[in-house]
């Protein structure tokens, strides 16, 4: 049965980091003979200039279906003053609400040519290849009673710390199952100190970890701690799991470690299918840049890197997910660099489409 794959480049420079993953994708293909099912559709601005909506209920529906649906970027200022109901953004929110994408993966991984681009030393980040497992549809984002309201003379900000036993423990199990597939390790980070929200999540952690998962090593760690020890010597975590608002704090902390937000890949997971895969988003971490859309400048390896997840946690194809990453790296290594990636001693970079086109000589060279 034939991979599916159904492709949203959306907005900016969506289009074009995604026809660059498209190459990659044919590659496979025709080189190693994992051939994928591709489908291509609107989310966003652009699905709002066809249809008046940032996602149709026929493109929800077929994100329903496919076995992963792989997005660019969606948003920017010509859709600034729509009503918030359809800004592009609610595109993404609605598919992630929809499909009940429960996990989000951030890997926060350093390539050694990129290490110097860190703003810590190259010897705490060289060789840095942790993940963050954040917890995507609960918490203080979600949870009620939320809003403003006036009380007495002046107004109140109200957002409500919320999880049930059962958030807590599935994406404990996506973190524990992702441990098994690198070092073992998880730590659990929140605020247990302060919040009984956080006791509560430690207690459930620590259950699943003794009913299901003896053989994986977990910690903990109260969030603010984690994130001085993300900052001293990151290298010391494997796997951190963590709830909606610390994990959207860390996540992006543990990116700047790398020092590139145009190199990061991103996977949101929901419960599995029929088939056992689970519902998968993947996207990179990056947004629509407008400022350089249509220029050709783009850096396409974060979106190449997020296909690259989906071979991994999609499609289980974790050889060829290796494939990918060591002709990335190599590329790297070779000093080939987007505009994103120069640094001061200046030079030529190459173009979305030179880097594309760049990495699959290097896959090539894998053969």
């Amino acid at each position: 049965m034939a991979n599916t794959l159904l492709i949203l480049p959306g907005d900016g420079i969506g289009p074009e980091v995604m026809a660059e993953v498209r190459k990659v994708i044919d590659w496979f293909g025709k080189k190693r003979g994992l051939v994928f099912d591709v489908s291509e559709d609107l989310v966003g601005g652009a699905a709002y200039d066809a249809h008046g909506t940032p996602l149709t209920d026929a493109t929800m529906a077929r994100a329903q279906e496919v076995d992963a649906v792989l997005l660019g970027a969606v948003g920017g200022p010509k859709w600034d003053s729509l009503p918030f109901e359809v800004k592009p953004e609610r595109g993404l929110l609605r598919l992630r609400k929809e499909m009940d994408l429960y996990a989000n993966l951030r890997p926060a991984r350093c390539f050694d040519a990129l290490a110097d681009f860190s703003s810590l030393k190259r010897e705490v980040v060289a060789g840095l290849d942790i993940m963050i497992v954040r917890e995507l549809t609960g918490g203080v984002y979600f949870g009620e009673p939320r809003g403003i309201f006036r009380e007495g003379n002046e107004r109140v900000g109200i957002n409500t710390q919320r999880y049930t036993e059962s958030e807590i423990a599935r994406v404990a199990r996506s973190a524990f199952e992702l441990a098994r597939r690198r070092q073992n390790r998880v730590c659990s980070m929140e605020k247990a100190n302060v919040m009984e929200s956080g006791v509560l999540w430690r207690e459930v952690v620590q259950q699943v970890h003794d009913a299901e998962y003896p053989d994986v090593e977990l910690s903990d760690m109260y969030a603010d701690a984690g994130a001085m020890q993300l900052t001293r010597w990151p290298k010391q975590f494997d796997v951190i799991v963590t709830d909606n608002l610390f994990g959207d704090l860390l996540s992006d902390l543990a990116a700047m470690l790398t020092g590139s937000l145009g190199m990061l890949p991103s996977a949101s997971l929901g419960a599995p299918m029929g088939n056992g895969r689970p519902k998968a988003l993947y996207e990179p971490v990056h947004g629509s840049a407008p400022d350089i859309a249509g220029q050709g400048r783009a850096n396409p390896i974060a979106c190449i890197l997020s296909f690259g997840m989906a071979l991994r946690y999609s499609f289980d194809q974790g050889t060829e997910a290796d494939r990918l990453e060591t002709a990335i790296e190599k590329v790297l290594a070779s000093g080939a660099r987007t505009a994103d990636l120069m640094g001061p001693e200046g030079g030529t970079p190459l173009s979305t489409a030179q880097m594309g086109d760049a990495i699959l000589k290097a896959l090539d060279e894998t053969l």
